[in-house]
């Protein structure tokens, strides 16, 4: 009953805008009837029906697309990847990397595309992935490729990307020390997978350009180069780079996998070093490389030193580190680059067939002494000091049937923080996985990033077990469920608490369909108003899905969300994307119409955007969203990208969030974005 009161009032919403939604879809069938020819489907929706997120927003899937993104243009040899990039690519499941590597043992070199299909665990998205992230090159080259070979037959990437808003923000009131535009550029150089550099320079809505501290144009720059399969250095990199070891207890720059790719990939763990070619806030700064040591016996080094955002104490202490890489107001600004961090760590990587040994150890000294208010009882063990220490040992066993992985790390107070994962193939189609984690509530790493509920590697315990089954191709049930424990406060819970997860998701492809449908729930705790007892806050989420594939060429995507808070707080939302795609232009359109009865009922919405932006919007309070995309690339050199979105709400009050407070009526952006490959 209160899903159909929500959906007429979201239909009383959308009727007043409709004359603007069939004028958007006017615009798209014109655009189409003039069009012709067939082009490939886009990387993102075999994704989507291999990994999709569990919180939109969640920059680690950010940071996941964006990798792939960069991969999806600069494809790689098939035929000179390693079990270890195998085995980083999160969409693989650990008895895939074993065939992909047993074949091209037994077999050689792949000579074409097709021979994927005689791999047996290599599913249709998998194939498809594959396909467009990879090619079959020539024959293997002898040693490392002349600079004058590199320079002569490389290839360079000029990108740049500006976002027009057309309307000022209600929390701005002249605060802003910038224009209203965000804005990037990126050039990038490249040959195959032997040499990337470039640089990266951007600018959020409200920063100041070539003013104030930022003296030198942009508020962001990232400068690298990379060199890979150089003599016995696998990769180097000079520049701003990100480094990821083990389950990520110590060392994890790049991204997090959530609990559903968890179960895909049965737990295993990753180990990467790259450039950092993106415009996210935590990396490093200085020079990396791995090195072959011995047969299956490698090292990762690396030194860094990097400026901070911090916010200070009066004594000149810094209480808190920042990292929302926000500079728009005088007070965010005093914020930049007062404190800097020196850093060095090293990994050591063991690989002996399917088992693999590793060790890592980092140490961090800050010049300011990081001191967090002790007057909050949840800050009271955050890290603290000048110096920190971190180490930990690793290891993993990968078979088709079997993966182990784990870590533990110690701090230099000599806190254990610890995550294992053991995942089996019972039967063809049928895997089961638990994870288990223990994090003290005194262990403290400044590059922590792994599982946990709360957001950090400190004070939890949980255990997560999940089940996934594939009866046959068109048929796929994915379940988990995840109780942990935090014996220190919280934010928001000023005593122990506990922390409940459970989600189903079932998958149905026919050909040309895709119809899926989640449920999730997830219980927590809460302080009462009094502060000293609790209460339960449970949140139901329901999200409905169907995609459709023509040949290629049209593409739609419907959906539908509601969400549930304590019985009480409800949202809602229903949206539809229509896609185009042809030799030369790719047109996509949709909207959604949502109802929610607060922030906290919030809504997100996935999107397709310009390459290297990030396309999920939150909605809250009541109205409609609408946009159109155009991506024309009249060769292989040039593509042209343009976007029109319009957020139309109404109670601007329960849209808003403290930080970020919203007008109502439309609020349209306009994006554009150019690249140009030569």
């Amino acid at each position: 009953m209160q899903i159909n009161l929500h959906f007429r009032s979201v239909c009383t919403i959308f009727v007043p805008m409709k004359r603007k939604v069939v004028t958007l879809i006017l615009i798209t069938l014109t655009a189409v009837l003039t069009a012709g020819a067939q082009q490939t489907a886009d990387w993102e929706r075999w994704l989507m029906m291999v990994m999709s997120p569990e919180d939109e927003l969640e920059e680690d899937w950010e940071e996941l697309l964006i990798e792939l993104q960069e991969l999806a243009l600069q494809p790689r040899d098939i035929n000179r990847m390693t079990r270890e990039e195998w085995e980083a690519l999160p969409f693989l499941t650990p008895r895939q990397v074993e065939q992909l590597v047993e074949y091209r043992e037994r077999y050689g070199p792949m000579k074409s595309m097709n021979e994927l299909r005689m791999l047996t665990a290599i599913e249709e998205p998998q194939r498809q992935l594959l396909q467009r992230f990879f090619y079959i090159g020539e024959e293997e080259q002898q040693g490392f490729p002349s600079l004058e070979h590199i320079t002569q037959y490389g290839r360079h990437e000029l990108m740049a990307y500006a976002r027009i808003p057309t309307h000022e923000l209600k929390g701005d009131n002249g605060n802003y020390l910038g224009y209203p535009y965000k804005h990037w550029l990126r050039y990038q150089f490249s040959y195959n997978d032997y040499v990337k550099a470039g640089i990266v320079g951007s600018q959020d809505a409200g920063e100041p350009f070539f003013a104030n501290k930022n003296t030198m144009g942009y508020d962001f720059y990232s400068v690298y180069v990379q060199v890979n399969h150089w003599r016995q250095v696998e990769t180097a990199v000079i520049g701003k780079y990100k480094v990821s070891t083990g389950l990520g207890l110590v060392m994890n720059n790049g991204f997090t996998l959530g609990k559903l790719a968890m179960l895909t990939q049965l737990g295993r763990n990753v180990k990467t070093l790259r450039a950092h070619s993106s415009r996210s806030t935590d990396y490093m700064q200085g020079a990396a490389a791995t090195v072959r040591l011995g047969e299956g016996l490698t090292a990762t080094a690396f030194v860094s030193y990097r400026p901070l955002d911090a916010t200070l104490n009066s004594d000149g202490t810094a209480r808190t580190l920042v990292t929302d890489g926000y500079h728009r107001t005088r007070t965010e600004m005093a914020k930049k680059n007062n404190t800097h961090a020196a850093e060095t760590g090293v990994n050591l990587r063991y690989q002996l067939g399917r088992i693999h040994l590793g060790a890592t150890a980092l140490y961090s000294h800050l010049d300011r002494r990081l001191q967090p208010s002790k007057t909050q009882l949840y800050r009271r063990y955050q890290a603290q000091g000048n110096n920190f220490l971190n180490a930990s040992i690793d290891y993993s066993y990968l078979s088709q049937r079997l993966t182990l992985s784990g870590e533990t790390a110690i701090n230099k107070d000599g806190a254990l923080a610890t995550l294992n994962s053991a995942g089996i193939l019972l039967a063809d189609g049928l895997s089961l996985l638990a994870v288990q984690r223990f994090y003290s509530y005194r262990y403290t790493a400044l590059h922590a990033n792994a599982l946990s509920n709360g957001g950090q590697v400190q004070n939890e315990s949980g255990v997560l077990v999940g089940l996934t089954w594939t009866p046959t191709p068109r048929w796929r049930f994915m379940g988990y469920g995840d109780y942990s424990y935090s014996p220190w406060a919280r934010y928001r819970i000023s005593q122990s608490s506990h922390a409940k997860d459970y989600l189903i998701q079932m998958t149905f492809s026919p050909k040309n369909w895709t119809l899926a449908t989640r449920y999730r729930l997830r219980q927590r705790q809460r302080d009462k108003a009094d502060s000293k007892t609790l209460e339960d806050y449970d949140q139901h989420t329901i999200r409905l899905w169907a995609d459709w594939q023509n040949g290629g060429r049209w593409s739609t995507h419907t959906q539908i969300d509601h969400t549930t808070i304590n019985a009480h707080d409800r949202g809602f939302m229903i949206s539809q994307n229509v896609g185009y795609q042809m030799a030369k232009l790719r047109l996509s359109a949709g909207f959604g119409a949502f109802d929610c009865d607060s922030y906290d009922s919030r809504v997100y919405l996935y999107e397709p955007g310009p390459l290297y932006t990030f396309g999920v919007n939150q909605f809250s309070a009541r109205g409609v969203r609408y946009w159109l995309m155009a991506r024309w690339q009249p060769n292989r050199h040039l593509m042209l990208t343009a976007k029109v979105g319009t957020t139309d709400r109404q109670d601007a009050d329960l849209a808003s969030s403290d930080a970020e407070p919203m007008s109502a009526g439309a609020v349209t952006d306009i994006d554009v974005q150019l690249k140009w490959r030569f």
